[in-house]
């Protein structure tokens, strides 16, 4: 009985540091991921109703300085406002005789009330979740691409006045 004496304590010991901890980093890190992940989701949905209701850029510029500026809270925003992680805006056009999407042009120039696309897709790319990670030395995981695709509803203009938002 006497060479007994903190057993426990040590096979407690064992125990914590080979499962107890790494399940609550695996929890953690799940966590922090999934609140990411449904951020950036977010993120992509709120740009796109964002280009739907104002008025087209060929370039995207309005949609893409709006969603610079509106980060949401989350881990590794600054790659958002920075530009690491990629944001593209789309607009296109359905063909009247196939049906088809393609690509918008108009010659009517931009933010007027004849260039109103058909639809619109929001791009977000090249994100790498990197947080938690670090602190063990690993490599940053690379998102997949996130993108909304949206029906184009006013594009912020007003037929009436002849005016667009930009």
């Amino acid at each position: 009985m006497r060479g007994r004496r903190g057993q426990a304590t040590v096979e407690y010991a064992l125990t914590f540091s080979a499962l107890i901890m790494p399940m609550i980093g695996m929890i953690i890190f799940t966590a922090q991921l999934l609140w990411v992940w449904h951020s950036i989701v977010d993120y992509t949905r709120e740009g796109a109703r964002y280009a739907v209701t104002h008025c087209w850029q060929g370039s995207g510029g309005n949609v893409v300085s709006f969603m610079r500026s509106n980060v949401p809270a989350m881990i590794d925003f600054d790659q958002f406002q920075q530009g690491a992680a990629d944001i593209q805006v789309q607009y296109f056009s359905r063909n009247i005789d196939t049906g088809a999407l393609e690509e918008f042009s108009c010659s009517g120039g931009e933010c007027s009330t004849e260039c109103i696309p058909d639809t619109v897709t929001v791009r977000v790319q090249g994100y790498t979740y990197r947080r938690f990670l670090s602190y063990l030395g690993l490599p940053p995981i690379p998102l997949p691409d996130f993108h909304t695709s949206l029906p184009m509803e006013s594009a912020g203009c007003d037929p009436e006045q002849g005016s667009c938002l930009p």
